[in-house]
């Protein structure tokens, strides 16, 4: 039994995090402290609590900490693991954005230029982000005409690794390094040209060009001069699809915010070299007391804790209690200084408060496409209940899903909607446990007693706590009359009464109807009714392939990796740690694979050999003939 008393006097004096559970077991909020015992017993001892915290302390049942060296180690720690547990009275940004950046890969000899979704410090150089990724591909594919970089992933050390180029080299799209036609100095220089470019400095690489485009012209090489005239045509139109902003900002990221009642906007302008590269809105569900210095706070530590680029300047508008303290984060894991400022005059302050504008522009907006959704919500969940005379008021509506290949990797998921919104805190997967081959019903029937077991015992727990202790007004099966009734069937085995509708598709997929105690009814196209369950349809579907997708996936990687020799569980567990993915081990040296934990010489001589073999059948399949 947790004795509040008892365990509140173990607490050390050490700086660290801590983590509030529910009667579950379940984590409902992280926090940080300099000094864990005061902070701790504060939520115990004092009565000067928010409405939030207050509501959160009725419910914790236990908790733990984790003791770091420092604070700021603690504020890493809070970062990480609020973004993997998103506990419920943790204020959390619903964006999980990742943007794309345009990396060139000078670790290599003949460096590449290409898109990624992750800044690692394996050194490279990396630009962005950028908000679009077609922009980004439109720019790497200007850069590789105009520069002739290579496009492929060979291994090219000496640059006669190959007899045959590809066809890119024939193409007059790459300069054909991997052939030895071209030196490793003369490749450097065109790619300090495409870093140029990515820099802001087109306009030193279109004076350069200029001149050797004269040159060859008064050497009467023509061809040469044309291709130099095309290439500066297409620097130039590449650099106007960048804005240019009149301040002094180097590499700097511009933050502003609005904050309503129950939601909050960020906006982040992304500045680099002296230009604005792309901007982007992140919306925050907050509580009544949170205050505009906290979303700041909030929206610093979980933005940054991402992978995403640092850059040497932050403006906001407000220096709060802990600027300083994650100015030393974000330091620390940059590794160079970084500077928080809050301007309050000149174009610095100018621009914060153009962002700011902007975002209070964006929430909004936000909250009248909120109140009109709901507002259809409210008719269409209306009409609903006239349809098949529903006695009740429909607040929840939860969906049912069942996907799988000729009986492999069984999956279903569930998705909510509350009052209009989708509401993803509470969706959950399931993988089938019981069923083998392909039984839909059987996996519907596992799947709904799973969900409703689960939300009985959270009922019976705590009102107030949980997921699923909030049973649907209405279930909504994906399938016909026995997905239905499978799913009755378990209802009544709890002795519950919930409606339970199939929605119905027609020979295209498309959602066709409704179907209630064995009647079907057509839903009319332009009704709300038909909008609403169609949302519902299609996200229930697109949430159980995206599962099973992953599944498959994860499976294909421990089939890839399974036909290495010499290579075990455990092996292949500490190589997915430390490179992430199976692409990321396939490009790992030999010593840095030796590196990984439980892995020896031999071992990495397979693994090296395993991948760069299969990149050398590649190219060869792919050469000119």
């Amino acid at each position: 039994m947790f004795d509040v008393k008892t365990e509140l006097a173990k607490i050390p004096d050490n700086p660290g995090i801590y983590l509030m559970k529910n009667d579950l077991d379940e984590i409902i909020y992280i926090g940080k402290a300099k000094n864990l015992k005061k902070r701790i017993k504060q939520y115990f001892q004092s009565l000067n609590h928010s409405h939030k915290i207050r509501k959160m302390i009725q419910n914790i049942a236990s908790f733990e900490y984790i003791i770091t060296d420092s604070e700021i180690e603690a504020l890493m720690l809070e970062a990480n693991f609020i973004k993997k547990h998103k506990p419920k009275y943790n204020t959390m940004m619903t964006d999980d954005k990742t943007y794309p950046y345009i990396k060139v890969t000078i670790n290599e000899k003949f460096p590449r230029v290409i898109k990624v979704r992750q800044i690692k410090k394996d050194g490279g150089r990396y630009f962005g982000p950028y908000t679009s990724a077609y922009a980004v591909k439109q720019t790497i594919d200007a850069m590789r005409d105009i520069f002739k970089i290579r496009s492929c992933n060979l291994k090219i050390i000496t640059g006669r690794e190959y007899k045959r180029p590809c066809l890119n080299y024939y193409i007059n799209r790459c300069a054909g390094p991997c052939i030895g036609k071209i030196s490793s100095e003369a490749y450097g220089e065109i790619i300090a040209q495409a870093i140029d470019l990515l820099n802001g400095k087109e306009e030193k690489l279109i004076s350069e060009l200029e001149k050797r485009m004269m040159i060859a012209s008064e050497q009467l090489q023509y061809e040469h001069a044309a291709e130099y005239r095309d290439k500066i045509n297409a620097i130039r139109l590449l650099s106007e699809k960048q804005k240019i902003t009149t301040t002094s900002l180097k590499d700097s990221d511009v933050i502003g915010t609005a904050v309503g009642d129950r939601d909050a906007v960020v906006q982040i302008f992304f500045i680099r070299g002296g230009k604005i590269v792309g901007k982007e809105d992140y919306h925050l569900r907050i509580n009544l007391d949170d205050s505009r210095e906290e979303v700041i706070e909030i929206f610093l530590k979980q933005y940054y804790s991402g992978e995403v680029y640092i850059p040497n300047e932050i403006f906001v508008e407000l220096i709060t209690e802990e600027i300083h303290l994650i100015n030393q984060w974000l330091s620390f894991t940059k590794g160079s200084k970084v500077e928080i400022k809050a301007p309050q005059k000149g174009e610095k302050s100018m621009l914060i408060k153009m962002v700011r504008k902007n975002a209070e522009e964006k929430l909004e907006k936000d909250i009248q496409k909120i109140l009109d959704r709901k507002s259809d919500y409210l008719e269409a969940v209306e009409e609903l209940s006239e349809m098949f005379d529903f006695k009740i008021k429909i607040d929840r509506i939860e969906a049912y899903d069942i996907s799988n290949i000729q009986g492999v990797e069984n999956v279903g998921s569930m998705v909510v909607f509350e009052e209009g919104e989708l509401k993803r805190r509470d969706y959950r997967r399931y993988r089938i446990k019981s069923v083998y081959g392909q039984n839909d019903y059987k996996s519907m029937q596992e799947m709904i007693d799973r969900r409703i077991e689960r939300g009985l015992k959270e009922k019976s727990l705590s009102e107030a706590e949980g997921k699923f202790g909030s049973l649907p007004d209405v279930m909504m099966i994906d399938g016909g009359k026995g997905h239905v009734n499978t799913a009755e069937a378990v209802l009544r085995d709890y002795g519950l009464v919930i409606p339970v509708c199939g929605m119905v598709k027609d020979d295209n997929h498309m959602t066709r109807g409704l179907l209630y105690k064995d009647k079907e009814i057509k839903l009319p196209r332009n009704s709300k009714l038909y909008r609403l369950i169609s949302t519902i349809q299609n996200e229930a579907h697109r949430f159980a392939i995206n599962y099973h997708r992953d599944l498959r996936r994860k499976s294909v990687f421990k089939t890839i990796l399974d036909d290495i020799q010499g290579i075990g569980e455990k092996r292949k567990l500490n190589l997915l740690n430390a490179f992430g993915s199976v692409e990321g081990i396939s490009k790992a040296t030999r010593d840095e694979l030796n590196n990984v934990p439980a892995m020896n010489k031999k071992s990495a001589d397979e693994v090296y050999r395993f991948f760069h073999q299969k990149e050398g059948d590649v190219h060869e399949n792919n050469t000119h003939q």
